[in-house]
């Protein structure tokens, strides 16, 4: 019998090494596990050439998808254009296209291109850091936002998004996880797909702030853990 595969997708202020805990704990379950670098993260570097994050993950498909924040968008994305290929679906802190951003994460944004443009790395990965993890998140991620900083400085292409259908049309049973302690705009988002999604739960994470996974892992992991076993 042919093992299920998951993957994970990951932030966009980390790099796949986010999951190391994760998959290790889904291989010893018996999933095939696939937890690629995004182009311009960990070790895949900045395209030269147009490229699409979907198409990225498409090509992995069929499989169960979890997405953390930025990863939980094309994770969601993914699952909208290419409904057949995805069994599953984990939103964790996940970002959304069309959110009305709040002025904190507008001003964060403004403030973090500032530091990049101005060659400022390390003042903003410690902005980033601040803006969304917990202490005890903080030195895991660190080498892998400045990492991804230093990929993207001379970065020539944006990425392709494809046109999606509404939220009403997400097909397969999807779980959203949001940090307890994430900014409003997260926990927004979290609210809105499980109110618009026909087969989405919503579960808040204890402890947590934008990545459950590193933050609240005992709790994160048994969410994750049951979501997946659980009947369809």
């Amino acid at each position: 019998m042919t093992a299920e595969r998951v993957v994970l997708v990951h932030s966009g202020v980390a790099d796949s090494r986010m999951w190391d805990r994760q998959a290790a704990l889904l291989r010893e379950r018996g999933y095939e596990v696939v937890a690629p670098d995004l182009p311009g993260f960990g070790s895949e570097p900045e395209p030269r050439h147009p490229f699409s994050f979907v198409e990225r993950i498409a090509c992995l498909l069929p499989a169960v998808l979890v997405g953390a924040s930025f990863g939980g968008r094309i994770a969601l994305e993914t699952a909208l254009t290419q409904p057949d290929g995805v069994r599953r679906l984990v939103l964790v802190d996940s970002s959304l296209r069309d959110h009305d951003w709040s002025t904190e994460l507008l001003d964060y944004w403004r403030r973090e291109d500032e530091l990049v443009a101005q060659g400022e790395l390390d003042a903003a990965t410690e902005l980033t850091l601040e803006t969304f993890l917990k202490p005890v998140a903080r030195d895991v991620v660190r080498p892998m936002q400045r990492n991804a900083y230093e990929l993207q400085a001379d970065a020539t292409q944006e990425p392709t998004w494809p046109a999606l259908p509404p939220l009403v049309e997400l097909r397969p049973p999807t779980l959203v996880l949001v940090g307890e302690d994430d900014l409003r705009d997260f926990r927004e988002i979290a609210e809105r797909i499980a109110r618009e999604a026909p087969h989405a739960r919503l579960e808040v994470v204890p402890g947590a702030r934008h990545l459950p996974g590193l933050e609240s892992p005992d709790v994160f992991d048994r969410l994750l853990l049951e979501f997946l076993s659980a009947r369809a």
